[in-house]
């Protein structure tokens, strides 16, 4: 793994219009058309997800229609001040460890920020972590680090390696959606990012390493309810240039159908059309004490390729141990 040192605090923004240029994809505006209920896998927060037929924004007000994700990135995200605080109701008094899934092989140089996205497209998401140790104490000064795929599929940044951008020239010259934030004396930190993108043999998911003093306490990754997902693959405007996707939480390569529900974001829609994703993560109170590791899933942490792979952009990355990114 890479160390976690900061780099330009004002990287460069990708804008909508070189995504399209790199990358191609359709915005072709689809109505979402079905009713929703997103259930979130954190039992320390909730809140139920609605979808409708009505779609729209009053253009006068500037408001979004509340039936209906919004677009357009973090930029959409007019009503932040206001969001909810998803932990208000506590965390209880049982917190079981985050046990650890592979670090995949596209991990790479990380930045010190709250709004990951770099100007890029699509559904914006507010995400909320609280990191706490097994005694459900908070832990302050903790570095959550995380790292996900663009909503077309691919990740970021010359190092991390052609085998995840698939040498596209606009996601080597971009490091959207990696950043690292530090928890506050509440064991809270935030980020702004867009919806995830899949691709071929992984579910939709957001990689994360939690530090504390430097130290790895814990790597691992989290999810999405799948009818949430499908909602957004098959209705959103960037998502459903794509088409379908071939892998959800039932069948994904790295971690079981049975124990997904255990590393499902709790997401909840806000006024301004934007989702609010938030999960508690318990990590070891030392490093002495034993860690676990999330069971398997149906490729046993392997599967197939990442992003666009077709086979012929040479060997893995140095360090890739045979999980999935």
């Amino acid at each position: 793994m890479k160390s976690e040192s900061p780099q330009d605090p004002s990287p460069k923004v990708i804008t909508r219009r070189s995504i399209l240029r790199g990358i191609g994809l359709s915005l072709a505006a689809v109505p979402v058309a079905k009713l929703l209920v997103a259930c979130g896998g954190d039992d320390t927060t909730g809140g139920d997800t609605h979808t409708g037929a009505d779609a729209g924004t009053d253009a006068d007000s500037g408001v979004v229609d509340p039936s209906v994700w919004a677009t357009g990135g973090t930029a959409a995200m007019t009503a932040a001040a206001a969001y909810p605080d998803p932990f208000a109701s506590g965390i209880g008094t049982v917190c079981n460890l985050t046990c650890e899934a592979t670090l995949g092989p596209c991990y790479a140089t990380t930045v010190d920020r709250k709004d990951i996205s770099e100007g890029h497209d699509g559904l914006p998401v507010r995400l909320a972590f609280l990191i706490v140790n097994e005694s459900c104490a908070p832990i302050p000064n903790a570095t959550v680090d995380i790292w996900h795929a663009a909503p077309e599929g691919l990740y970021s940044g010359e190092d991390a390696s052609d085998f995840c951008t698939s040498g596209d020239a606009t996601a080597r010259a971009a490091r959207w959606f990696r950043g690292v934030q530090t928890t506050d004396a509440n064991g809270r930190v935030d980020f702004d990012t867009c919806f995830p993108g899949w691709y071929s043999s992984r579910t939709i998911h957001i990689h994360f390493t939690v530090r504390v003093n430097g130290q790895g306490f814990v790597t691992s990754q989290l999810f999405f309810d799948d009818t949430t997902s499908d909602d957004i693959v098959n209705n959103q405007p960037l998502y459903n240039a794509r088409g379908a996707r071939d892998t959800t939480n039932s069948n994904d390569t790295v971690i079981s159908a049975d124990s997904v529900g255990d590393y499902l974001f709790a997401t909840q829609r806000m006024a301004d059309g934007a989702m609010l994703a938030s999960k508690t993560l318990v990590i070891r109170s030392s490093l002495d004490s034993a860690s676990c590791a999330v069971p398997e899933g149906s490729g046993g942490g392997g599967g197939g390729p990442p992003p666009g792979w077709d086979g012929g952009m040479g060997p893995p990355p140095p360090g890739f141990d045979g999980g999935m990114p």
